[in-house]
């Protein structure tokens, strides 16, 4: 994709809006347009000129046209010795919005989704869906996000290159083998973790008549839609995107379709509420034998609001944690996140005090409001390693990490399920931590820590990134952490909320 597209411009755009702390309305003022034209520019869905462009600019005090060969990469300014204070409330979640963008699909109405994040993974999904025609509108304050699809999708037209940057595009593979005796779609990227097959995919889209060929750069698709009417179907693997594309699958597959070793996990019940919506009756939500009966079409008027992110409640708190701070952080899914809370209050000595429950936005989840209190923190007695739902989230393993180097003693860290995540925590090293890897699944780390800031270059990977970020937050000097793509993929204007709290970290290019 050319760097000077619409939907690249509007990124910028969108990025130097932020950094100068402006909302949508602020510089819709400015330009003296309307708040919906600035949500427009930013995703991408209007042509400018080049004059518009540079009152933009003139208004952001930000060059936003630069030769690619002068632009570099986003990088983070930050300074140590951070103290925390106040309240943040955890934004919607990046796993739930990328796999109901590709639910989407399915309906053949008007879908509203609301408070998804603006987060690159959803800038990637939305490009992809853009491309092969789907109209996407944002609302004017620019939490809502608008889905129209057309009669006939232009797979022709699809963005491979931003479909090459994210692993959600295999969620695709589901609500298009309705629609189509062949197609093909590019090979899914995403976070360098190790070896991550898609054949448990595979085997659960063959019940539906779905076979995939992956060959020169791209998955060759093959529908036989002459399939029978009931499926009883056995995941081999109790993934998250498997379970979603099998549901996407069954959605609009009359019929049975009983899923057993389904994930139960926060997105993949987003996308069974959301499908309910939809009409499509499902039983089971939050066990792992899910019973979908299938519709003939879906074309409704759908809004739907997105459920809390767990992973970002667990990273407020760590960042709490690190730091030494009281900080509140609200809106936690609590139901994604007992364990967690069990391993920081009973294992290692966390304070944290928690409100009642009450509802989500959705009706479905289960919130509360925790506050966290600064603590002399251990080492567990057991090791930490995540488990399928309802056990410690896989993507919440990595934070532990960087919380066990904040304890007094060891901790072994077990990361059984990704063959290179551990390598990256190595990092943490570098900024003071003592961190031992005795195998690509085991770490060993020894607290209390020592913070020293230092320069270092992003690591490839979502989680481990952040938990740079948030130790160079409590260095005893000042740090910058280049190229931090990935952290945007995941989190929303997270430099702009922290700093909001106390922090001080600046966002730069070269």
């Amino acid at each position: 994709m050319s760097t000077t597209s619409p939907a690249s411009i509007g990124r910028l755009i969108r990025d130097a809006r932020k950094q100068r702390g402006l909302t949508q309305a602020e510089l819709a003022g400015l330009l003296n347009t309307s708040q919906g034209a600035i949500g427009r520019i930013e995703l991408g869905n209007q042509n400018l000129s080049l004059d518009t462009i540079n009152r933009i600019a003139e208004a952001l005090e930000s060059p936003l046209i630069v030769p690619s060969t002068e632009r570099g990469a986003l990088n983070f300014r930050i300074q140590g010795q951070t103290q925390l204070a106040g309240s943040i409330e955890t934004r919607s979640s990046k796993n739930a919005a990328v796999g109901l963008l590709c639910a989407t699909l399915l309906n053949r109405g008007r879908t509203i989704l609301r408070g998804i994040a603006h987060i690159e993974e959803v800038a990637r999904l939305s490009e992809v869906l853009t491309s092969i025609g789907v109209k996407l509108e944002w609302s004017p304050e620019g939490r809502d996000l608008t889905i129209e699809r057309p009669a006939e999708l232009n797979l022709d037209g699809l963005d491979a290159d931003a479909a090459r940057r994210t692993r959600s595009v295999l969620m695709f593979l589901g609500p298009l083998s309705h629609e189509y005796d062949h197609f093909l779609l590019p090979y899914a990227g995403g976070c360098a973790l190790g070896a991550r097959t898609i054949e448990p995919h595979l085997q659960a889209l063959r019940h539906f008549g779905v076979d995939v060929l992956a060959t020169e750069g791209s998955y060759h698709c093959t529908v036989d839609h002459d399939r029978p009417s009931n499926r009883h179907i056995v995941l081999t693997e109790r993934g998250d995107t498997v379970t979603e594309n099998a549901l996407m699958a069954a959605a609009l597959a009359p019929g049975t379709t009983v899923i057993r070793n389904a994930s139960p996990n926060y997105m993949v019940q987003d996308v069974c509420f959301f499908l309910q919506q939809c009409g499509v009756e499902i039983e089971g939500i939050g066990t792992t034998t899910l019973t979908i009966h299938g519709v003939e079409s879906i074309d409704k008027e759908i809004c739907y609001c997105i459920s809390e992110d767990p992973i970002e409640s667990m990273s407020l708190i760590t960042a709490a944690i690190v730091t030494g701070s009281e900080l509140t952080i609200t809106r936690c899914p609590v139901e994604f996140l007992e364990i967690e809370f069990s391993v920081l209050g009973e294992s290692m000595g966390l304070s944290f005090d928690q409100t009642d429950e009450y509802t989500s936005h959705n009706g479905r989840t289960r919130l509360v409001d925790v506050t966290i209190h600064p603590s002399s923190m251990h080492a567990p007695q057991d090791k930490i390693h995540p488990m399928p739902f309802p056990g410690l989230n896989i993507d919440n393993l990595p934070l532990f990490a960087l919380i066990a180097a904040c304890a007094d003693g060891q901790t072994m860290i077990h990361d059984w399920v990704y063959e290179t995540r551990t390598v990256h925590l190595l990092s943490l090293s570098q900024l003071g931590a003592s961190v031992q890897l005795l195998d690509p699944h085991r770490l060993v780390v020894n607290g209390p820590t020592t913070w020293h800031g230092r320069e270092m270059v992003s690591p490839p990977a979502l989680r481990p990134a952040v938990c740079l970020l948030l130790a160079m937050m409590a260095a005893d000097t000042p740090s910058v952490l280049r190229d931090v793509y990935m952290i945007n993929r995941g989190y929303e204007d997270l430099p702009r909320r922290l700093n909001a709290l106390g922090a001080n970290i600046e966002p730069f290019r070269d």
